[in-house]
């Protein structure tokens, strides 16, 4: 069975002028997108299998990413279901010459395994150690209500 710490990704984007809106920052849809890729990653993980987005939910861009910084994209999983895997996701901009961090995106996302198009079931994740435990409950201390 996968831990959750085995499940952590973390990627990095530098902003170009071509992932940029009217306002010199990295465009919300091009940072969504950088999301659900790294998210999906977290979850084939956990699943070891194909997965697709389900639903994101509770998008909440705080501060932008001017061009020229770095986009840290950090996803993992946290929970599973029979056929889905639950991701928390957030993104900091990040200074590339200091190394400064500062929180500027955050998400969750239901992603479902599947194979030939078809949901199968997912084994369930094991938290394993502290870092495992961390991961877990920091994803669980803001996660919205599930209906």
């Amino acid at each position: 069975m996968p831990h959750i710490a085995d499940t952590h990704i973390v990627n990095r984007e530098r902003v170009q002028p071509t992932h940029a809106n009217n306002y010199e920052s990295a465009h919300g849809g091009i940072v969504m997108k950088w999301m659900d890729e790294i998210g999906a990653m977290s979850a084939m993980r956990a699943a070891e299998e194909t997965c697709v987005t389900a639903q994101m939910s509770r998008v909440d861009f705080e501060r932008p990413i001017p061009i020229g910084d770095t986009a840290l994209v950090e996803s993992w999983a946290y929970a599973t279901g029979r056929t889905s895997v639950r991701v928390r996701i957030e993104v900091s901009r990040e200074n590339p010459r200091t190394g400064e961090t500062e929180e500027t995106t955050s998400a969750y996302a239901t992603f479902v395994a599947v194979e030939d198009g078809t949901p199968v079931p997912v084994p369930e994740l094991t938290v394993h150690g502290e870092k495992c435990k961390e991961l877990r409950d920091r994803a669980l201390a803001e996660e919205p209500e599930r209906e």
